[in-house]
């Protein structure tokens, strides 16, 4: 990660009227990333929904298509894994990383359904929105800079790809799945998941790879992370929000 070129570009002279309509553009694409929480967040489609809680015995095909669907249509999922590889370059590291984010959302997403350990949707939702600060934060050097820690990214992606999984897990119980083919049906969603993943990594790879040989990603970057920690916070915001209302 290239904490140090995210300092030096900070500090940049930008054209403010650029810097604004930019802004507002942003924003925009924000408030309608938020107003779709329902439908891209970590709650199951209601068709998805009834299918889940109608269908009995093994399904392999049919869970696979929906931990993929879940993944690729899960923008808090896609956001984190955004920020995770933003400023990785090598495959290796982009691996090992990927990997610990797998490790932690399979498990707690298999563990939490199997012995029915569930948690609140509202509560796991806001602390994964705050993942998504989190990373946001760690792009821009801010925990160096304000707090003079910098935080084990490797130990904070495995332990954020539990609350991931358990935000999967506790959708997942509120629909009653049937105990008949569980454990195939769980390992399939969860392979799915996966590939869904992949699927979205090797998308965002390839626009990485573009953008990143443009001369301005670096001033680019800075901005683009901003907007990332405000949708966290949009999130946050808007599952506390919905805690509160639904006591």
């Amino acid at each position: 990660m290239n904490l140090l070129s995210l300092r030096e570009v900070s500090t940049l002279p930008i054209d403010l009227a650029t810097s604004l309509r930019k802004g507002m553009l942003y924003l925009i694409l924000a408030l309608l990333m938020v107003m779709s929480t329902d439908v891209f967040a970590h709650a199951v489609a209601q068709g998805d929904k009834g299918y889940i809680q109608e269908i009995t015995g093994t399904n392999i095909i049919a869970f696979m298509y929906l931990g993929a669907k879940h993944m690729v249509t899960g923008y808090d999922h896609i956001l984190f894994l955004f920020g995770v590889i933003f400023f990785l370059y090598k495959m290796k590291h982009i691996a090992l990383y990927v990997s610990l984010f797998a490790l932690g959302h399979s498990s707690t997403m298999l563990l939490g359904v199997y012995f029915n350990m569930g948690i609140n949707s509202y509560i796991i939702d806001a602390i994964i929105g705050l993942s998504v600060v989190y990373k946001a934060m760690d792009n821009l050097g801010a925990f160096q800079r304000w707090f003079g820690v910098q935080p084990n990214t490797k130990l904070a992606t495995l332990l954020f790809g539990f609350c991931h999984g358990f935000g999967l897990s506790s959708k997942i119980i509120e629909y009653d799945i049937s105990p008949d083919g569980l454990i195939p049906n769980l390992l399939a969603f969860n392979i799915g998941v996966e590939i869904g993943q992949l699927i979205a990594l090797g998308t965002i790879l390839i626009v990485m790879g573009f953008w990143r040989r443009h001369t301005r990603f670096y001033r680019q970057a800075y901005s683009v992370n901003v907007v990332m920690m405000s949708l966290g916070f949009m999130l946050i915001g808007y599952q506390l929000t919905g805690y509160v209302v639904a006591q």
